[in-house]
């Protein structure tokens, strides 16, 4: 019997303004694909942000090249103002409120927010045609996609999906499959990053960011009919690197300051549930390849994973573009540390400026095609 094509899915993490470095990895994609070449990823699955690259990359799936070209134009556009209330009233009202009801209990309730995050629902409004899903999927170039988010009360990682053909809800440990027709609202639940946005409310329930206790993040691809994936991490550590030798680190003494420890927190959020997931799907990997033809546990076929991620730490190039904050930001930004170089970490998830982005989307492209061959084999492209 001949085996079956594989099915590719995309796995876009999240990570706020630091999801910029996956438009420039699929920026090299379109490049190295011919002329006229469908959609590589039938299976697109994203979260945080991620899933706002997702849904516009699925919704554009008719014409790949084009939709990575309005995706770039998207990122390179950016400013703080589009995302959140960076002027010194929107600031000040949204730090009062937040302060006054939700540490003190002052006032009527209001959404966990310190940043106000409500320009984003206008802008994905006007630059997201999610109607391209439907045609791209009875065109067959797309499969599926899906963004997950997180449930407040059910404590749930939820992967809302959309799709053709018969596409199996799941049910494990606290994750689910739901098929849906998505919305903005979907993406903007899927990025609330804790306590920065405000949560979504969904139906009955309040979401979240979807990387809160996502504890699997390649899975939802696989249910939805990968039999191989590309992940494009925004990992400050890039993995395959060796963890930095002792001796070679220099450590300043300092007390660490309140952004440097959000940053280590929003870390282990984003990036640390993607590695581990990464590693153990390899160690099956290794697992599978060791089996008996015939063994009765041969259904555990092995998923080929390539990963791409900064090949460079980003909270030093968010440091360095930290002066193109609105004042009023930089401010509200500054006395918690995250303007400092220790607390970037911070500062490269809300740093929503065209230079840092464009930057990111250039560290992207570069790192792509830095494994160009690996990838044309990964997609089954002829090689140069």
């Amino acid at each position: 019997m001949r085996p079956a094509e594989p099915v590719t899915g995309l796995i876009l993490s999240g990570g706020g303004a630091r999801a910029a470095y996956q438009v420039g990895v699929l920026a090299a994609i379109a490049e190295l694909l011919p002329p006229g070449a469908a959609n590589p990823f039938p299976v697109i699955v994203g979260t945080s942000a991620g899933a706002i690259n997702a849904v516009s990359l699925a919704s554009g799936a008719m014409d790949f090249k084009a939709a990575i070209v309005r995706l770039t134009a998207f990122w390179q556009g950016f400013r703080s103002h589009l995302v959140l209330r960076s002027d010194w009233p929107g600031v000040i009202r949204q730090a009062s409120r937040f302060f006054g009801h939700s540490l003190l209990g002052f006032g009527a309730p209001l959404p966990v927010a310190l940043l106000d995050s409500s320009p984003l629902r206008d802008l994905l409004q006007d630059k997201l045609h999610l109607e391209g899903i439907d045609e791209a999927i009875r065109q067959k170039h797309l499969h599926a996609v899906a963004v997950t988010a997180f449930g407040y009360e059910s404590g749930q990682a939820v992967t809302f999906y959309q799709g053709g053909g018969t596409i199996d809800a799941w049910l494990r440990h606290r994750r689910i499959g739901v098929p849906t027709q998505l919305t903005v609202e979907h993406l903007l639940a899927s990025s609330a990053i804790p306590l920065l946005f405000a949560p979504v409310k969904l139906d009955q329930e309040y979401f979240g960011d979807g990387a809160v206790r996502q504890s699997a993040p390649i899975s939802p691809a696989l249910h939805l009919g990968a039999s191989r994936v590309l992940v494009v991490g925004v990992s400050g550590n890039p993995r395959g690197l060796d963890p930095s030798n002792p001796l070679q680190r220099t450590y300043s003494g300092l007390e660490p300051t309140l952004a440097q420890i959000g940053g280590h927190m929003l870390n282990s959020t984003f990036i640390d549930s993607l590695e581990s997931d990464i590693e153990l799907l390899e160690r099956l990997n290794q697992f599978s390849r060791l089996l008996p033809v015939n063994s009765a546990a041969q259904g555990l076929a092995p998923v080929d994973v390539l990963v791409i991620a900064p090949s460079q730490p980003i909270d030093e190039i968010a440091a360095r573009h930290r002066q193109e904050l609105p004042a009023a930001l930089r401010l509200f930004l500054r006395g918690p540390g995250a303007t400092k170089t220790s607390g970037a970490g911070v500062l490269s998830y809300l740093l929503f400026e065209a230079g840092y982005c464009s930057e990111l989307i250039e560290l992207g492209r570069r790192d792509a095609l830095a494994k160009c061959e690996e990838l044309k084999r990964f997609l089954g492209l002829a090689p140069s």
